[in-house]
């Protein structure tokens, strides 16, 4: 009996100190190899060189980066062998920062990425990343340059270099210019870029509404009352441009709202004053005028002033200008003081900065410049 205890002891003892040491070896640093040989679902944090972006199955860019979407890592910075490589998932708060369209200077660069083991285009992957840290750079030196949804921006020293020492007209002509000439998106392709856009941080399975700040589920979209659609901000018929490829589609303006507001809110100008709203207390309007809650004055403020800078008349698009006044009709929309006012009481919010970089960096290719430099709005009105 006594030699029997000790055998079952000593198993149990074994199996503890092996259990031990298997978790202690999956919360350690790992290797691209180690990691590409853990079960799916397991948490791991691998260490690795950027070599590429994976396009396909088979296939891993590595040169003339095609998108920010994903990363391939690999234990060797000279590797081509897709088979010694693990592609990593970028989520939208990593693209901007870490995807190598955006910044094909990280090829070759060190980087720790803590995430899931999950499958890739059918490959050894990482995904449901929660930490990037790049741990080495070009020349070999120490960094500690931690990826997360920071409010740093992808603009570049020279993004904004042209409009330097400018105001005025020769301000908002220039800013056109920069922002000018995007990819324009379907209508239909409208619904998936607000998922992603517009996801609520604390449920990834739900967007925020603009107007009621509630949180829906990304898929409750429709036409139907309690379903999202797909608001306007800079109202369609203020330019006569319909949900064609352009304005019409540029979702710098466009945002999920609840189908009830969006209907109450019509083509009405922005300006303080009206009723509550039923639907959405915290905002109210009247006949001529539509006044958002508090928290979202200064966001629209910015969205109807990048539309006025980006929409000038060329190329058959509509000449959009902000007007001094409410009941406005053609391409104006009101009220300019009114705008001014809110863009000043309510600063540029954690939402806009990461809604204008994932617009920026995997839509459309251009960003609000009011977002990024708030001090244009004076410069220019």
């Amino acid at each position: 009996m006594k030699a029997t205890r000790k055998i079952v002891l000593f198993v149990l003892s074994s199996l503890f100190f092996l259990m031990v040491g298997q978790t202690s070896h999956a919360a350690s640093t790992m290797t691209v190899n180690e990691a590409m040989n853990q079960w799916n679902g397991t948490k791991v944090t691998v260490e690795g060189y950027i070599v590429g972006v994976p396009t396909s199955v088979n296939d891993v860019e590595q040169s003339n980066f095609s998108s920010n979407y994903a990363l391939a890592l690999a234990d060797d910075s000279n590797e081509t062998n897709s088979n010694e490589m693990i592609l990593v998932k970028l989520d939208s708060e990593y693209r901007s920062q870490f995807g190598l369209m955006n910044n094909p200077s990280l090829f070759g660069e060190k980087i720790v990425v803590t995430g899931t083991r999950d499958d890739y285009f059918s490959r050894d992957g990482v995904e449901y990343v929660s930490s990037i840290q790049k741990v080495s750079n070009s020349n070999g030196g120490d960094s500690s340059d931690e990826g997360d949804s920071s409010d740093g921006t992808s603009t570049g020293s020279g993004y904004y270099s042209s409009v330097d020492g400018l105001s005025g007209s020769a301000l908002k002509q220039e800013l056109h210019n920069l922002i000018d000439d995007h990819t324009e998106l379907s209508y239909s392709d409208v619904w998936g870029a607000l998922r992603n856009t517009d996801e609520d941080p604390t449920n990834a399975n739900n967007v925020l509404l603009l107007y009621s700040g509630n949180s829906i589920s990304k898929y409750e979209n429709g036409g139907y009352v309690d379903e999202w659609n797909r608001e306007h901000v800079w109202a369609k018929s203020h330019g006569d441009f319909g949900t064609s490829r352009g304005a019409g589609t540029d979702i710098h303006h466009l945002r999920p709202t609840d189908v009830s507001i969006n209907s109450s809110r019509g083509n009405l100008d922005f300006d303080n004053g009206g009723g509550p709203l039923d639907e959405a207390p915290s905002n109210s309007y009247d006949s001529d005028s539509f006044e958002p809650r508090d928290e979202v004055k200064g966001d629209v403020a910015r969205m109807v002033f990048y539309m006025a800078v980006r929409y000038e008349g060329g190329n058959g698009e509509p000449d959009l200008e902000v007007a001094s006044y409410t009941g406005t009709s053609g391409p104006q929309l009101g009220k300019l003081s009114t705008l001014l006012q809110w863009h000043e009481q309510d600063p540029v919010s954690q939402t806009e900065i990461r809604r204008n970089e994932i617009i920026h960096s995997d839509y459309q290719g251009n960003r609000n410049p009011f977002i990024d430099h708030p001090e244009y709005v004076d410069l220019i009105w």
